[in-house]
């Protein structure tokens, strides 16, 4: 004879095995950080927190597009990444943009127009080198230093090895101009 007890604790069991079976599929504690998660689960959860997804594609030979960027007198070479973003700053150039130092780890200044976020994330941490657009302010940015996830920063590619010491040398204000090669 089966007791009230038992007739209530066969269903209760039944959803928490349900509920166990569904912590290892996919959720944020089996993927890793948000957003880097390879399945369709983790792009939900990108997408739930706000962040949109990210089209950039890393240069190759093929297809790599070379920008040259004097600052101070120095020129120096950057690859840009294939997105919108890196696009639309290809079709305004060549440009001059007159920089300030900020935060003792990057050089910012306006662009006339600002450059297309399609399919951008919300934000970036861009690595050192990189050459990056902050939303926000308009800005082209060469980051010679660490600077942190921030959002409305886009990574628009990556500054030739050596221009990261070169940049960092120049103080104070400094006019930089921008062209394809």
């Amino acid at each position: 004879m089966r007791t009230a007890g038992s007739a209530v604790a066969a269903p209760l069991a039944a959803i928490g095995v349900a509920l166990l079976a569904g912590c290892g599929s996919g959720g944020p504690s089996s993927a890793g950080p948000a957003g880097s998660a390879s399945s369709p689960a983790g792009d939900t959860m990108t997408r739930t927190l706000g962040q949109r997804e990210s089209t950039p594609v890393a240069p190759t030979e093929e297809n790599a597009v070379t920008l040259e960027i004097t600052v101070d007198g120095q020129r120096i070479r950057a690859i840009l990444d294939d997105s919108p973003a890196s696009r639309d700053l290809l079709a305004q150039l060549p440009q001059t943009v007159e920089m300030t130092d900020h935060g003792g780890v990057e050089k910012t200044g306006p662009l006339r127009t600002p450059l297309s976020l399609d399919g951008q994330p919300a934000g970036a941490d861009p690595d050192v080198g990189d050459l990056g657009y902050y939303a926000p302010g308009n800005d082209l940015v060469l980051y010679y230093g660490d600077q942190s996830y921030f959002p409305g920063i886009v990574v628009l590619g990556k500054l030739e090895d050596n221009a990261v010491r070169r940049i960092a040398d120049v103080a104070g204000r400094v006019t930089v101009k921008v062209e394809a090669r």
